[in-house]
């Protein structure tokens, strides 16, 4: 297990930094990039994977001096430090606009499958002061660092939601918030069969209306030929935290099963606990207070009480939490402000306790 972050010991200077998670404890962290233009965002954060001896890294760069104007920028190197290509752009469209929210995962071969959101035709008007929608899109990279395949899955996106991917037995899928015409701006799933991308498909049609983006995106866990899909939405004014289930690569969803118990704030990841089981981590907040809970859900629709993880500020100090399972053990990490700084935390359970 690995996590990558980034921090700032200088004013306007950031680094891109990774650790592993081995023998019980996180190693000594690895400084894989740094700048002083650079766009640093709570919700629109680093992402990396790992495949074999191969780590591939993402941070965003800034192109321009508008506030949204900045690039994905890449780095692959192996495991030992030994470079392989450097901050190199995955978006060379050459368009001064947003591109971000950046998920990757590693292929069957040896290199990367990855996606994000796109702002090259925003720049273009289609009414006076109305822009063109962001766009989703998706290409490989190579254990060399060439980016190849690129492609456009959805002409129109939410702006600014986190993308989720993963692999099922058909071939890489994605999954993201959509945006229709009419502002629906619900949860969808694109599936690529054979080097060929299908036409996406709503998980469900929550019909959520939102002028504006909610900064709140899906994840999608895959086992097997199962999948999950967890997601944060909004029904008759009540906010919800959903998991639906598909058993057959997703193809189609079984209903969504409400997660939350209290007004959810979202911000959720899924991980499947076995062939039948997946956890959940979510953000809600009471009378009281805000929490970061998780809840085991059963592929037949039980869903267990909820476990406090920590009670947590509802704010952007937080950023977006997140799980993974590894042989049975739990580990949540989310972002938390003391003595005067955002430092990561990390905790641990051991699922039989669930």
């Amino acid at each position: 297990m690995s996590l990558s972050w980034i921090s700032s010991k200088e004013e306007n200077k950031a680094s891109l930094n990774y650790s592993q998670y081995k023998e019980g404890r996180w190693i000594k962290p690895q400084v894989i990039a740094s700048g002083s233009d650079w766009f640093v965002n709570w919700a629109d954060f680093p992402a990396h994977a790992i495949n074999q001896d191969l780590i591939i890294t993402s941070h965003l760069k800034k192109s321009a001096s508008g506030t949204y104007t900045y690039d994905v920028v890449l780095n692959l190197q192996k495991l030992s430090g030994e470079k392989i290509r450097e901050n190199f752009l995955l978006n060379t469209d050459g368009v001064k606009a947003e591109h971000g929210f950046v998920s990757i995962m590693a292929n069957n071969e040896k290199g990367f499958f990855i996606t994000w959101l796109d702002g090259r035709n925003t720049i273009e008007k289609k009414l006076e002061g109305d822009h063109k929608p962001m766009t989703i899109r998706f290409a490989e990279i190579t254990d060399k660092g060439d980016v190849i395949k690129e492609s456009e899955l959805d002409a129109s996106t939410c702006d600014c939601c986190q993308t989720s991917i993963a692999i099922t037995n058909d071939g890489p899928i994605v999954v993201y918030r959509d945006r229709s015409e009419e502002e629906v701006r619900d949860i969808y799933i694109v599936k690529n069969i054979n080097g060929t991308w299908e036409k996406p498909n709503a998980v469900h049609d929550d019909g959520w209306i939102i002028n504006g983006c909610p900064v709140n995106g899906p994840k999608v866990a895959v086992n097997s030929k199962n999948l999950a899909v967890s997601w944060f939405t909004v029904s008759n004014n009540h906010p919800l935290v959903n998991v639906s289930f598909s058993k057959n690569n997703g193809n189609s969803f079984g209903a969504p099963l409400k997660v939350n118990d209290h007004d959810a704030i979202g911000r959720v990841d899924v991980a499947f606990l076995n062939d039948e089981e997946v956890i959940v981590s979510y953000m809600e907040v009471d009378d009281i207070g805000t929490y970061l809970r998780i809840k085991k859900v059963s592929f037949d629709g039980k869903i267990s009480e909820p476990i406090t993880i920590s009670k947590i500020d509802g704010g952007r100090n937080t950023g977006v939490p997140q799980l993974e399972i590894i042989d049975s053990e739990i580990f949540i990490v989310w972002t938390i402000f003391l003595d005067g700084m955002n430092q990561l935390k990390s905790i641990k359970l051991n699922s039989k306790n669930i």
